[in-house]
């Protein structure tokens, strides 16, 4: 694909930032497990933490693949903090913009597009991952205020975050017809971080557990009528998949990078490593890859911008992408041989923070499942058509 002007002073004003702000304290971050504050104020004021609301909220209303760009460029920096800003951006974001009122739109998105509030997403539970209709949560009705009660799993800044998004059952016997979200501000009592995750990679990226206790909200801070809950999670999970997709291609690029330009300097058997051919096939095939993750990514994108139906085609970019940076980073290692596996080299970093991709936002399993059902609905649509 080609990028717009626009687009490419945009990839190269945030690979300018990343070059400043992140990759100099990376190692630094991951090591010392540091949530990177100061860079993301940097990039709050830069503009990179409301990239898809509309300017009228304060926003900055880039295009998809821009903003994809951005995230890719991060990723490469460092994969912890690309995810962070990701799901600010995405998942937290998108939510308020699509479905709340003004009022909230005034209240929560607008502090939250200029930076000054950091955003999370609470769906996932103990018992409810992937079957995000399991969720136990409870919220009940009392006057004019709703009493939440549960247990939230593998929230991303679910410490740092300043508003919540909640999902809790209003009307368990209605199961995922009776999901309500909510909007939470982290600061309310009976919000409790009650664990932060000690994880593989990504350890500037805190996840958290948090305990949801007699939480008391206003019901003015319910988001999107009455058991709408499920849609709303469920009508931001194709972007923040493309998000994922792209802080994937962003690390395993930084690894191919990296493993190209070793191989033009390390000599054995008297020849560059590129010169052989063992390293130069793994050198094709990862550019290959990469290319061929890009496009689908970029493809999905541009559905999505034209408003076009895309949810088969972002889970087909998030499955390659993630499944071919894993092996884009494994492959990186072995060119660089025992050097790759030491703390020295950025290498071992990217390949523990890029296993995670392939997981969260959908785990591959669950994306093959959502491409193999819109198959068959194709399929079966077809048929249907020719009688």
């Amino acid at each position: 694909m080609i990028l717009t002007e626009e687009q490419a002073l945009i990839q190269k004003s945030v690979q300018a930032l990343a070059d400043k702000l992140v990759r100099p304290y990376a190692e630094l971050w991951a090591k010392e497990k540091q949530f990177p504050v100061q860079a993301l104020q940097g990039l709050s004021q830069a503009g990179f933490m409301g990239m898809l609301i509309p300017e009228k909220w304060h926003g900055n209303g880039i295009d998809l693949i821009s903003y994809l760009l951005v995230i890719m460029e991060l990723a490469k920096a460092d994969g912890g903090l690309s995810t962070i800003v990701s799901v600010h951006n995405s998942v937290a974001s998108l939510p308020i913009l699509n479905f709340g009122t003004d009022e909230q739109k005034e209240t929560f998105l607008k502090p939250m597009a200029k930076g000054e509030k950091l955003g999370a997403f609470c769906l996932s539970e103990p018992q409810a991952g992937s079957d995000a209709a399991n969720i136990q949560t409870k919220a009940i009705r009392n006057g004019s205020q709703f009493i939440l009660n549960g247990v939230k799993q593998f929230v991303t800044s679910g410490k740092h975050a300043d508003i919540a998004l909640v999902f809790a059952s209003t009307d368990p016997k209605l199961k995922q017809q009776g999901i309500t979200a909510f909007i939470v501000p982290t600061n309310t009592p009976g919000y409790r971080v009650t664990k932060i995750e000690h994880k593989m990679g990504q350890h500037c990226a805190e996840i958290a557990q948090i305990v949801l206790e007699d939480l008391r909200i206003p019901c003015e801070y319910q988001l999107g009528a009455l058991g709408e809950g499920y849609k709303i999670a469920l009508s931001n999970l194709a972007c923040g998949r493309l998000g994922i997709a792209a802080q994937a291609i962003g690390m395993a690029e930084e690894a191919f990078n990296l493993s190209l330009a070793y191989a033009k300097e390390r000599s054995t058997f008297n020849k560059l490593l590129c010169e052989h051919q063992a390293i130069s096939f793994k050198l094709a095939d990862m550019a290959t890859s990469l290319c061929a993750a890009k496009q689908l990514l970029f493809h999905a994108a541009l559905l999505k911008d034209k408003q076009l139906q895309h949810s088969k085609e972002a889970a087909m970019a998030k499955l390659f992408a993630t499944e071919a940076a894993e092996t884009i980073c494994r492959e990186a290692i072995q060119i660089f041989g025992g050097y790759g596996y030491l703390e020295d080299f950025p290498l071992e970093r990217i390949y523990r923070d890029v296993r995670v991709t392939s997981i969260y936002e959908g785990t591959s399993e669950i994306q093959r499942l959502i491409i193999g059902k819109a198959l068959t609905a194709d399929t079966v649509a077809s048929i249907t058509s020719e009688k």
